[in-house]
This record gives C-alpha cells, structure tokens and sequence, in this order.
C-alpha cells in the first residue's frame, strides 16, 4: 500500500469556496476507482483549526501500484494540474492501517503527524512503534480509521487519522477539515501491518 498527498497553498485571500464547489462537484468521480483504499478530500483554512494557510491537500492510500499510475499518468490529476500547477506529490509506503471504532462513520477532520526518524533508529523498532501508535489511536472515540507510513527515501514517519466530530482534538498534528471521503476499495485495506 502506498499513501499520497499533494498540497496546494493559496492565496490568503483565496475564496475557499471554489474548492469546497470544485469538491462536491468532481469528488465522486474517484468513488469506483479501482486499486484506491480511500481518498480524503482535505482542506485547510488560514485561522481555523491553528492553520497558517488556505491549503487544499487531498490525501490517498493506494492498495495497487496500478491504481497509483493511472491516476498520476491520467486525466484527473491532469485537469488538478491544468487548474493549479503540478504540486509535489509527496509519497509514503504504508507500514499499517487500523479501523477506529467510528469506522463507516463521516469522518470531519483529520490529522497529519510527521517527523523525522532519527539516524540509527532500527528499522523494526520503528515499525514496531508506528504500529502500536495506531492502534492506540484507533482505539479513541471518535477515530474512523490511522494509517501510519514512512518515506524511506527522506526517513520521515507520518501518523493520518481520520475523525467524527470532536474526535481531532486527540491527536497531535496539522489539523484538516474532511469535505468528503471517496472510499472504493476500503474493504481491501487489511488491519494492522501492511506486509
């Protein structure tokens, strides 16, 4: 499994509505996309939630290679780059994914962790830690679901809930808003260790 996010940082100014439209209007076109475990359509508001920006900052999990590349290398991640520019498309590899006991609920808000992994720290230690980090998480009211990823190539560790209402204030992080969740081949993301 693979996690990806790409952030989009917008004027102060920027009319945040344009995306909360450009959401419901696009957004369930990934509802059946084969190989996506999830896609959280995220948002941030400069002044909401400690955010410093109005950002919008999709976040997927990705349980086929193949389904990655054909969004990439296809016409939906195209139109997003003709709108905006092409955004760095930051990629993690999944360590593991844990329902919460809110899963199947409307998740509003998620939280992104990341930090580096210090130099000399064993590789199944940090496995090891990311995964009962999840489950501790999971294990919160209000979570729906904690992938928790690392990018081998710049070492650095993220931690993503997604949370129903009031739940967000449980873990630490960038907080988003959720506008809309496209979730086609959840059901295939196992619980626990990704390998």
């Amino acid at each position: 499994m693979h996690a990806k996010q790409y952030e989009i940082t917008l004027p102060a100014d920027y009319d945040m509505g344009v995306i909360r439209e450009r959401v419901a209007t696009k957004g369930h076109l990934l509802d059946a996309f084969p190989g996506l475990g999830f896609k959280a359509y995220l948002m941030r508001e400069r002044g909401v939630d400690g955010s410093p920006v109005n950002q919008y900052a999709p976040f997927y999990l990705w349980n086929t290679d193949e389904g990655l590349g054909s969004f990439l290398w296809g016409r939906g991640f195209q139109g997003l780059c003709d709108d905006f520019g092409r955004p760095v498309v930051q990629h993690w590899m999944a360590v593991g994914y844990e329902h919460g006991g809110a899963a199947g609920g409307r998740p509003v808000s998620a939280v992104r962790h990341r930090r580096t992994v210090p130099e000399g720290t064993r590789t199944t230690d940090l496995a090891e830690e990311l995964l009962a980090e999840a489950r501790t998480l999971a294990a919160r009211d209000g979570a729906v679901g904690v992938l928790v990823a690392v990018d081998p190539r710049h070492w650095e560790a993220v931690t993503f809930s997604l949370w129903t209402e009031g739940g967000q204030a449980r873990a630490s992080g960038e907080v988003f808003q959720v506008l809309r969740c496209s979730t086609p081949e959840l059901e295939r993301v196992g619980r626990g260790r990704a390998w």
